[in-house]
C-alpha cells in the first residue's frame, strides 16, 4: 500500500507499524516526535484504542451538499471516518494531524478499503502549517481550535465550496477548568471572523458546550444569501438539506475518533 509521508521519522514509524509503505509528499515539517500535540494524541491512539471511523456528522451533511469539484481537507483529523467517507465517493483528500499513530490507523484502513490514492496525509503541527489558498471544495476542522489557523482555512476554501468547523466555546470551561481559554470559541464564534464573500448557512450551539458552523464561499458576483431573489433552486436545496439533516437527527449521531 503507497501513501504520502512527511520528513519526520514518526510517521513512517507509525506507518510500519501499521505495514504501510509511504511516499514523499511536498509541504514536509521538522520531526514531531517531542511535539506537546504528538506525544497526547499518540497516548490516546495508541495501545488498546480500536478505532471507529465513523464520519463526522458534519461531514456527512456537508458532503451530501452541492459541492464544486476538487479536494477535501481535514484538519486536526485523527483517524479521519469522513476522510473515507469523502474518498469512498471518489473525491480527493488530505488529512491533517500532529499524531502519526491516528495516521497509521487512517493509511491501514484505507488500504483495506482501496482507498490509498485517493488520501494524502500530512504529519504537521497545525499552530503553525496552514493548507494553500483557493484549494478545497470542503475544509473541515472539528474538536481544534485556533484563530490563526481558522483564517488560514476560510482562505483555503474554493469558490462555491464549503468551511466546516466545530470547537469548544467558553461554556465547557465551566466543567473543564484546565481548558485554555485560547482553545475555546467566544461569543458569536467562528461566523463571526468570517472574511467577507461567506454566507452562514449553520452555527448552532451543541450540547457539551460546542458550537458547529457551516458556511459557504459565495462565486465571484453572487450576492450574499439574504439579497438572492426567491426561487433560487441551488440554495433552497442547500437550505432545506441542512434543515431537514438538523431534524432528522444529525447532531445526535454517534461521535466519530476525532478531537
Amino acid at each position: 500500500t503507497r501513501f504520502h509521508r512527511e520528513k519526520s521519522l514518526s510517521i513512517a514509524e507509525s506507518t510500519r507499524r501499521h505495514d504501510v509503505s509511504v511516499r514523499c509528499m511536498r509541504d514536509a515539517e521538522p520531526d514531531l516526535a517531542g511535539h506537546p500535540d504528538t506525544l497526547r494524541w499518540n497516548a490516546r491512539y495508541g495501545a488498546g484504542f480500536a478505532a471507529s471511523f465513523i464520519p463526522h456528522p458534519l461531514a456527512v451533511l456537508a458532503l451530501s451538499m452541492r459541492l464544486p469539484d476538487g479536494p477535501f481537507i481535514d484538519l486536526a483529523s485523527g483517524p479521519s471516518g469522513s476522510a473515507l467517507l469523502a474518498a469512498g465517493a471518489g473525491r480527493r483528500v488530505t488529512v491533517v494531524d500532529a499524531s502519526d499513530v491516528a495516521l497509521g490507523l487512517l493509511a491501514t484502513e484505507a488500504g483495506r478499503r482501496g482507498l490509498t490514492e485517493l488520501i494524502t496525509v500530512v504529519h504537521a503541527d497545525l499552530g503553525t502549517w496552514r493548507p494553500r489558498p483557493d484549494s478545497y471544495a470542503l475544509v473541515l476542522c472539528t474538536g481544534y481550535w485556533d484563530r490563526g489557523l481558522f483564517a488560514a482555512a476560510a482562505a483555503a476554501v474554493a469558490s462555491g465550496g464549503l468551511l466546516g468547523w466545530q470547537a469548544f466555546t467558553a461554556e465547557a470551561r465551566r466543567s473543564r477548568p484546565g481548558l485554555p481559554a485560547r482553545w475555546c470559541l467566544d461569543p458569536g464564534e467562528p461566523a463571526s471572523l468570517l472574511p467577507a464573500g461567506f454566507d452562514v448557512l449553520i452555527q448552532s450551539d451543541l450540547s457539551g458546550a460546542t458550537r458547529r458552523l457551516l458556511a459557504r464561499r459565495r462565486r465571484a458576483a453572487e450576492p450574499p444569501m439574504e439579497q438572492t431573489v426567491r426561487g433560487d433552486h441551488d440554495r433552497a436545496e442547500d437550505s432545506s438539506r441542512t434543515t431537514g439533516c438538523l431534524r432528522q437527527g444529525v447532531q445526535g449521531v454517534q461521535e466519530p475518533d476525532g478531537r
